[in-house]
């Protein structure tokens, strides 16, 4: 191909997509908004840079050189907001770190990462002491107290720094300059790592480049400020993120929101009814989580009590599927719901709810159908199905193959793991690992994990449909299929069920059964869809960011059953 490149002034600028061009933006227009943390500490935009900066300043004087690795054990706060800028705009990597790994699997990471200062919450101190003698590479940790904050402003001098740490975050940077220059650099810099968790061996370390992370920010901002998929506009809409900073970025929307300036709500560890206040109080908008979270705020009694108010609420459901049992109970309340789909290496936006000018005038009931799908494809990214030859599948909404994706802000591999990134990049394609199929108009629809598609007497079956029909079901709180080994038919489903609590004692399985029976004879289902066993259990076992953990739920009822 023969392309012509621009002619350049032997003196012309052209800026690198940093994440710092986000961070400059944010005091530019609203620098009196709120950025807000619990009940504990408020500030605004202007204060926010200014902390960035003096960040930025403890750091470098705690040693931390461009390409070192910084990790952050918080629970989301405007401190791990404030890591967010002030560590990639050092040129140096932010390592979010996964607080509900087991304490084997925090040493590998941070070993892995190269971890060379880390921020460090003290309710996670236990860990970091058990496993500290066998940590290679760190040289200083800093604490982060909650215990500083007293009734709206900052007072260190009675806080006692825990032995072996470095120093106490705010203490540190009232200490130091609010005065920093952030330098340029490529923008193909690695700015963020986390590790991902599989079904065998480590976690997988994932990275981004500032560039990666700029585009995810500006495909967002077209998605939900710009076509309104989700509308966000930051001078009415407040972000509080229900899903973990550590988890993908928290879905990328700090950085979104950062830079248009809006109002902020972190709340802390997750405690049903201070997000609720916070809900209320802050006037919040906008949010993401995984289902069990809005589950549990939809069945909090409170809930009934303040419909007016969540009328205002958007919630963003990703990490598992948004079932239509769970969309209609959302919806009863007032809340909005829609779903995201994207993968930790996928950082992680790929398709998210968009109902087009024909499908908002739908009655609510077809709308639930097209809410419960994964989304349409966002902006810049190209999804395509793959059947196992690596042949391109059609879409035309009935096909069916692996998931499949090109875009600007996919992970180019897996940190210092060079088979699994091939195994990841197959054909030149990232793969999902997710059965789907395409419309027409670009909706996709997941229909399984490629490791959790049921094969029943030859017949292909959804464990996300199944689960999907059982969660309409009046008295289904949750629900997880899984697929068994059968000998007749090779394998057939079986489900674990949550029930409501009204409904405990009173719902038995049989009848579950025959709610199903009752779709069959009505042309709606096929025979093989019932699930064989239906057992009822006090909670669903789930992985460290809130996804049903089928491989255990498969283990415990392999043991249970066969």
């Amino acid at each position: 191909m023969s392309i012509r490149l621009i002619p350049r002034a032997s003196l012309a600028h052209e800026p690198a997509l940093l994440l710092k061009t986000l961070l400059q933006q944010s005091s530019r227009y609203e620098p009196h908004r709120e950025i807000v943390y619990r009940d504990l500490f408020r500030m605004n935009y202007q204060t926010f840079n200014e902390r960035v900066k003096r960040l930025a300043n403890v750091l470098t004087e705690a040693g931390v050189q461009p390409g070192d690795t910084v990790a952050v054990m918080d629970w989301d706060s405007h401190r791990y907001l404030e890591a967010f800028f002030a560590i990639p705009c050092l040129g140096a990597v932010l390592h979010t770190i996964n607080v509900r790994l087991s304490p084997f699997q925090i040493l590998y990471t941070m070993n892995h990462a190269v971890d060379k200062v880390v921020l460090v919450h003290e309710d996670f101190l236990p860990i970091i002491e058990a496993i500290r003698p066998q940590l290679t590479t760190v040289e200083r940790f800093i604490v982060l107290s909650d215990k500083v904050y007293q009734e709206g402003r900052i007072d260190t001098a009675d806080y006692n720094v825990p032995d072996g740490m470095a120093g106490e975050y705010e203490r540190l940077l009232a200490g130091t300059s609010d005065e920093f220059a952030f330098e340029d650099f490529d923008e193909n810099a690695i700015a963020t790592t986390f590790y991902t968790t599989g079904t065998t061996g480590h976690p997988k370390g994932v990275y981004f480049s500032h560039r990666q992370l700029f585009m995810h920010t500006m495909g967002l901002c077209t998605l939900v400020s710009g076509l309104q998929a989700v509308p966000f506009q930051s001078p009415t809409d407040v972000y509080m993120p229900i899903t973990p900073m550590f988890h993908v970025h928290a879905w990328g929307f700090p950085f979104l929101a950062t830079m248009l300036g809006a109002k902020q709500v972190y709340p802390g560890r997750y405690e049903p009814e201070l997000l609720l206040k916070l809900l209320l109080s802050e006037g919040v908008t906008l949010s993401h989580c995984v289902p069990t979270i809005l589950n549990m705020l939809v069945n909090n009694p409170a809930a009934d009590r303040f419909r007016e108010q969540l009328s205002r609420w958007k919630v963003i459901i990703g990490g598992s599927a948004l079932t239509k049992g769970l969309a209609t109970a959302a919806l009863s309340k007032g809340i909005r719901v829609y779903q995201g789909y994207g993968m930790s290496e996928t950082a992680p936006i790929m398709a998210l709810t968009y109902l087009n000018d024909q499908e908002r005038a739908l009655p609510t009931e077809q709308q639930v159908d097209l809410l419960t799908r994964a989304g349409r494809v966002a902006p810049f990214i190209e999804l395509r199905l793959m059947d196992e030859a690596g042949n391109f599948l059609p879409h035309d909404g009935h096909a069916m193959g692996e998931l499949v994706a090109h875009g600007p802000w996919l992970t180019q591999g897996y940190w210092q793991e060079p088979d699994r990134s091939d195994d990841l990049w197959q054909n030149g394609w990232l793969h999902t690992g997710d059965v789907a199929s395409i419309s027409a108009d670009h909706w996709v629809q997941i229909a399984d994990r490629t490791k959790d598609v049921i094969k029943t007497g030859g017949e292909w079956v959804s464990s996300l449909e199944i689960e999907n029909l059982l969660s309409q079901i009046d008295g289904i709180a949750e629900v997880a299929v899984v697929g068994l080994p059968d000998e007749k038919w090779g394998e057939r489903p079986h489900a674990i069920v949550v029930l409501k609590p009204d409904f405990v004692g009173k719902l038995e399985p049989d009848a579950i059964k025959e709610a199903l029976q009752h779709r069959i004879d009505q042309g709606e289902l096929n025979k093989w869809y019932v699930p064989d066993r239906i057992i009822f259990v006090p909670e669903i076992p789930k992985t460290s960011v809130g996804k049903l953990d089928k491989k255990r739920i498969r283990s415990e009822m392999k043991d249970q059953i066969l």
